[in-house]
């Protein structure tokens, strides 16, 4: 779907050409380009600002047939994350106008304060995950994505340029399985249902699969997994993804929460908040997705995806409040409020995952607290742990990746909040501030000694109305930020 152009311009025969322009300056190397620029600045309703548009409609020296100019802003304030995003509303764009083929214009090499690679990289994420529609369930398909998208630079390609664009495109084409995933509807991925989905995507791929059903999870004494769907008539399921490198000398464990929809149980949710809990798998679909992701860019690290998947239902058979259950780790829990539920599977999973795999570094990613999203926003995700490279690496490939994370404090006076009179420990604070923290100061005490980072995707999972390169519903979030990190600490 991706392709790199350079050479005579004018010989393309491509009929929609995108142009990104500064408002403070012409930013291509061609002669044509420049031309076109400095005639559309020209005009009254357009400055170059960012998301303003003009289009020129078959301009002499050309075989395009219309040449979209879209606003960028200024030259100094130009970032990865402008041309992410420019991409992503210039493709949206052509959808719209039933367009099939476009080709983006790159800035000159010396033309902006960004290293040319990592700005056409960028430019090439933003248009991959703007083509996407999620309209499965739609009989009028209105709209189609584009079937051929191409970036035209002045340099020649070289290795440097088709080694990122078969990165790029499947780095992409992982995070878009995500954002599918979380945006299915329960009734199509229940626990089963979504295991199997899961496998069905792996089988291809040089990963190992294992799925653990509702007998082998009793029999190993699950007990917070267990007690999650106790209420539902959805069994549950851990899967796990195996990568190996014949060259690694590490192995990083992710495990991903996966209630494939969250009623709250018997601490049923209200309106206004219940609608969108399909969403609440968010954290299994970038595990499983990046797993896929992995093996398909082979880096040299081994990795080991777990997703326990489970349905929390209020039913005669749910849990209640004031249960105490014994989790896998032998240590006994307190359930004070059944909706307190994706730690519970969480613990579990982290707690068999350091015992089965013993890894270099562990990291957990959930929908965990609508706390989290109070704090930080819906565009930023938290990031807890107790070891500070691991957390910087984190939080560094998120700037990178414009996947943001943004680091918590874990302080230990904040554990009180969590004991209980009744059990080891308590799943749910005793003060109504702080949730975010408490949540995971209380999977911290599921970990012992290993290397380990919670992060906390509850606000940027899922969006209501589209962004620049996403629509409405999974974002996907997760799939390029552990890409970039296992690369990083691998």
């Amino acid at each position: 779907m991706l392709f790199l152009k350079s050479g005579n311009l004018q010989k393309l025969n491509i009929e929609t050409w995108i142009v990104p322009v500064c408002e403070d300056g012409n930013i291509h190397e061609s002669e044509t380009i420049a031309g076109m620029v400095e005639n559309a600045l020209q005009l009254r309703e357009f400055n170059g600002k960012k998301d303003e548009e003009v289009v020129f409609y078959n301009p002499e020296g050309t075989n395009a047939r219309r040449v979209i100019f879209l606003g960028v802003g200024k030259r100094e304030k130009l970032t990865p994350e402008t041309f992410r995003s420019f991409a992503g509303k210039a493709v949206k764009k052509c959808i719209t106008w039933k367009i099939a083929e476009a080709l983006f214009i790159s800035p000159g090499k010396q033309k902006t304060p960004l290293e040319l690679t990592r700005l056409i990289e960028a430019m090439m994420e933003g248009a991959c995950l703007g083509n996407h529609l999620f309209d499965k369930y739609k009989n009028d398909r209105e709209n189609i994505p584009l079937k051929k998208i191409h970036f035209f630079t002045d340099e020649k390609p070289g290795a440097k340029f088709s080694g990122m664009i078969q990165r790029a495109e499947t780095i992409c084409r992982g995070t878009l399985l995500a954002r599918e995933w979380v945006s299915i509807p329960s009734n199509d991925k229940r626990p089963d249902i979504f295991a199997k989905i899961i496998q069905a995507e792996a089988s291809g791929e040089d990963l190992t699969v294992t799925i653990m059903d509702e007998k082998q999870l009793k029999k190993e004494k699950f007990g917070g997994i267990l007690a999650v769907c106790a209420g539902s008539t959805s069994k549950p399921r851990m899967v796990v993804l195996e990568y190996r490198s014949p060259k690694a000398k590490k192995t990083i464990s992710l495990v991903g929460k996966g209630v494939t929809f969250d009623s709250g149980g018997i601490n049923l949710k209200a309106t206004g908040f219940i609608e969108d809990m399909k969403m609440d798998m968010a954290g299994a679909a970038a595990v499983a997705a990046t797993m896929i992701t992995v093996a398909r860019l082979k880096p040299a690290v081994n990795v080991v995806g777990v997703m326990p998947l489970v349905e929390n239902m209020p039913s005669g058979d749910a849990s209640r409040p004031g249960d105490i259950i014994t989790t896998y780790s032998g240590k006994t829990v307190e359930i004070g409020n059944t909706d307190a539920e994706g730690r519970l599977i969480l613990i579990d999973a982290l707690a068999w995952a350091i015992k089965t795999h013993k890894p270099d570094a562990v990291i957990d990613v959930a929908t965990l607290t609508g706390a989290c999203a109070v704090a930080l926003g819906e565009k930023i995700a938290g990031i807890f742990s107790f070891d500070d490279n691991l957390a910087g690496a984190i939080v560094e490939s998120g700037e990178k990746t414009h996947e943001r994370c943004w680091r918590m404090p874990l302080p230990e006076d904040y554990k009180e909040l969590i004991k209980s009179d009744f059990a080891d420990i308590h799943n749910m604070s005793s003060s109504k501030y702080g949730g975010a923290i408490t949540a995971a100061l209380f999977l911290s005490e599921f970990v012992g000694e290993a290397r380990w980072a919670h992060i906390d995707i509850a606000g940027p999972a899922y969006v209501k109305k589209p962004v620049a390169y996403c629509n409405a519903g999974g974002t996907g979030f997760g799939v390029r930020l552990f890409c970039d990190l296992l690369d990083t600490i691998g």
